[in-house]
């Protein structure tokens, strides 16, 4: 195998910062970095529109928990949470993280 030329390397990524959002998959991966949220992620990729007191249940959490750890999604757009009577159900409105949780293998209910 021959070596890479010096430079070429460099001129071969030059362009990826370009066409991936690295501040915005940083922003993910530092949300998902938190095991609670992860699962209360997973919790809604299965479960949309499910409410606070059944996503607490599920995730072994209180509901001040799951408003606390969810609300940096909420902030950013990723998430939304609507109020159906007393309840606050949320779901997941970001196509990225609903596609990164595919891949990781996060079914959906049937």
């Amino acid at each position: 195998m021959r070596p890479l030329p010096p430079g070429a390397v460099i001129d071969a990524v030059a362009d990826v910062p370009g066409t991936v959002d690295v501040p915005g998959w940083a922003a993910r991966f530092d949300l998902i970095s938190d095991p609670t949220r992860l699962k209360l992620l997973l919790c809604l990729h299965f479960s949309p529109d499910i409410s606070v007191t059944r996503l607490a249940a599920a995730a072994g959490v209180s509901q001040t928990v799951v408003s606390q750890s969810l609300r940096p999604l909420r902030d950013r757009g990723w998430a939304v949470v609507d109020k159906v009577g007393r309840e606050h159900r949320y779901r997941l409105v970001d196509e990225s993280l609903h596609t990164l949780l595919h891949t990781i293998g996060a079914p959906h209910a049937h």
